[in-house]
């Protein structure tokens, strides 16, 4: 027997196979298990007068953590065949052992997702730890996959097709108080000598157990796809699901198929239908993009891939938040409920008191949903305090600057606040476009002095851009770092420049869509583009929430910066739109009521219909998919041109922080992993082709170049 599953039959016959997989932290569906589990069905089926029940559980803190993504994300399409094969050979096992005729449960330990859960399922009683912070779902989806090891067949047959599809198609998790009520596990356990006495205990009372859907007479919850009811809700599925997904992401499709077809066939014709979509996704290029950049390059960052080595973790205890305006409030919010006493200054008590409301309205909201006791949000209100007086600073180890975009204003606060900062305290600013270095002359010590450019809402945006300036020093940069992830944020880490990273390259997408309006092309057919080419929201939209005014005191400012460094910023056909929208139609953005957009008092929002009868040109009009790629490509490339300048240092901070900051379509993996997919070679081709039609923008820079001689991937 192999190492990565003991058996051990104890005096009532009762044998625990104890899933172990020998050097890995956690436990996965690699060739080790395959063979393991293989070996045990046949080992359970020749001795099974002899056993009276099987219990799976876990040697590692977590149970299991599902299908070996390093495995997975190298099959290719001509190992579609053999992979498939493989994925039927997993499952035999399983299928072998729930079909024994001998009880078998789950003693589920620590976070059972993905491939996991579903050896979970395969059991006929699941026990799980009572630990709220123990997880478990079906999360394939949003790696681009779905549950190839049975999860669909059994997950559909357990609690019916419209109970099971958020669970399947939307990857929910759940801890285990609400995994009893949703009827995914079926009993808590104390502790694990107590979760081993309830497994033994419900064998010992259930000696011949058999899964539901093995049962005579069994019936599916909810009624099957034949069923008038069910029929006519499964009829406006895909569309309701096209509108979610614009046509980017096929795991969702795939899924609804994979468990509308199963639901019509025996379960084991169920288990080969949900094998072949399973093959299908997994040689799929999407699937590839997103497991490399949502597992292993997140999972980097989070490991500290980006952050200086040799300096040891520090826990921050204390922050000073300048500035109880929305972003300040955010942050507030977002420190606070991490367990860190936070000090919110304004420049009124009254200011700084609404800024505290703002956690107190988010509080509430958790309470009444019951997320949270009110005794839990009350202590982590009182851990925020709001003043006026700088004093109250005292002792910091963290001050972060979230007032206005303006140089003066800044420079003013941080001198106010860094005489109170502890000694060893690090100061940070939260601009979106202004250079660190410049800001931190007005510090008494630079080398203390780095940008923390969180967004906005910050109590939902998962990413937070740290701007080392020219000169922070690295003790300051690993300060910064594990505050981010003390809060449960992601970091990435840019070096200085107007714009840093994600403001610069998010703004090459927004003045896409004005000079494609500008250009006369209809704003329904560039919003829609956008949506479809996996953006979260179209450029026009984005542009009235950002305020026109306030993007076009941004391009002054930075125009005058530049003429003072003898430089110069030519006027854009994005500009001048701007200033026609705000100068001849008085339409200012979404926070003035009149935009892009009409915000109508009842209804939702639409499309300005004056931007036809204004902007429209009936020639104008550019094929779709092009429209796509325009958006796409802009932002790209501005990404090759950071990543060129050494503004970003790495393709893992490049591809997180376009998509968790700027909402870059997820499913290409981020925005160098676009051009990765695309074939770097085509990709410049085409950049090239598209900047002899439209302008200089979609030059292709020197690094793309370079690599598109060999058709070299960046990694």
């Amino acid at each position: 027997m192999t190492d990565a599953i003991r058996y051990e039959k104890d005096s009532d016959n009762i044998v625990t196979l104890t899933m172990d997989m020998p050097g890995q932290s956690a436990n996965t569906m690699n060739a080790d298990f395959r063979a393991a589990i293989l070996e045990t069905a046949e080992r359970l089926e020749k001795e099974i007068d002899s056993i009276s029940g099987v219990i799976y559980a876990s040697a590692k803190s977590t149970f299991f953590a599902g299908g070996d993504l390093k495995e997975l994300i190298q099959v290719e399409k001509e190992n579609a065949a053999e992979f498939f094969q493989m994925v039927e050979k997993i499952k035999a096992p399983l299928r072998k052992i729930e079909t024994l005729g001998v009880p078998v449960v789950a003693a589920i330990n620590g976070a059972a997702l993905g491939g996991g859960f579903e050896i979970c399922l395969a059991s006929h009683h699941r026990i799980a730890i009572n630990n709220p912070k123990l997880k478990v779902g079906l999360p394939e989806v949003t790696l681009g996959l779905l549950p190839g090891g049975g999860g669909v067949a059994r997950m559909v047959r357990l609690l019916g097709l419209e109970a099971a599809f958020p669970f399947l198609m939307e990857g929910k998790q759940l801890n285990p108080e609400k995994a009893l009520k949703a009827g995914l596990i079926h009993e808590l356990a104390e502790d694990a000598n107590n979760l081993m006495q309830k497994a033994k205990a419900w064998i010992k009372a259930n000696p011949k157990s058999v899964q539901p859907w093995d049962a005579k007479g069994y019936k599916l919850p909810g009624g099957a796809p034949s069923h008038p009811a069910v029929a006519q809700k499964l009829a406006i599925v895909p569309s309701i699901l096209r509108q979610k997904t614009k046509g980017c992401y096929p795991a969702p499709e795939k899924i609804l198929a994979a468990a509308v077809e199963g639901a019509q066939v025996t379960f084991d014709q169920a288990c080969t239908i949900e094998s072949r979509y399973f093959t299908e996704l997994t040689t799929s290029q999407i699937a590839k993009n997103m497991i490399g950049t949502f597992w292993f390059q997140l999972n980097e960052i989070k490991a500290g891939g980006s952050r200086p080595n040799g300096i040891e973790a520090y826990t921050t205890k204390k922050v000073g938040i300048l500035g109880a305006g929305m972003m300040g409030a955010g942050i507030a919010y977002s420190t606070a409920i991490r367990g860190i006493e936070v000090v919110l200054k304004d420049v009124s008590l009254e200011a700084a008191e609404k800024g505290k409301a703002y956690s107190e309205g988010l509080l509430k909201k958790r309470v009444s949903r019951k997320q949270m006791t009110q005794e839990k949000a009350d202590s982590i209100l009182s851990l925020i305090k709001p003043t006026a007086n700088a004093e109250d600073l005292d002792g910091c180890d963290l001050i972060i600057e979230a007032v206005f975009e303006n140089r003066e204003l800044k420079a003013t606060v941080t001198q106010e606040a860094e005489q109170f900062m502890a000694q060893d305290g690090v100061f940070a600013s939260n601009t979106s476009t202004l250079p660190i270095t410049g800001l931190a002359t007005a510090s008494k010590d630079a080398s203390k002095f780095i940008g923390l450019h969180f967004f906005s809402p910050v109590d939902k945006m998962p990413l937070v851009e740290i701007i080392k300036g020219e000169q922070t020093s690295d003790e300051t940069l690993a300060r910064a770092f594990d505050y981010v992830l003390q809060i449960n944020k992601t970091p990435i880490v840019v070096n200085d420049s107007r714009g840093f990273f994600t403001s610069r390259t998010f703004g090459t997408y927004v003045n896409e869509g004005l000079r494609m309006l500008a250009e006369g092309i209809d704003a329904q057919f560039i919003e829609s583009a956008a949506l479809q080419a996996g953006m979260p929201i179209g450029p026009l939209a984005v542009q009235d929430e950002v305020s026109l005014s306030l993007s076009r005191k941004v391009t002054r400012q930075t125009r005058e910066d530049l003429q003072a460094e003898g430089g110069d910023l030519p006027v854009t056909p994005a500009e001048s739109l701007v200033d026609r929208m705000i100068d001849e139609f008085q339409r200012e953005g979404k926070a003035a009521g009149a935009g892009f957009y009409e915000y109508p008092a009842k209804g939702k929002k639409h499309l300005w219909p004056g931007l036809k009868q204004h902007f429209a040109k009936t020639d104008a009009q550019i094929d779709f998919e092009e429209a796509k790629e325009r958006l796409l490509f802009i932002q790209a490339i501005e990404t090759l041109r950071c990543y060129e300048e050494n503004v970003l240092t790495s393709v893992r901070d490049a591809n997180i922080g376009s998509i968790f900051g700027i909402g870059f379509a997820p499913w290409s993996g981020g925005a160098i992993q676009y051009v990765n997919q695309y074939g770097v070679r085509n990709f410049y081709q085409r950049a090239k082709a598209l900047a002899d039609q439209y302008g200089e923008r979609f030059n292709p820079p020197n690094i793309l170049e370079k690599h598109a001689e060999n058709n070299e991937a960046f990694v």
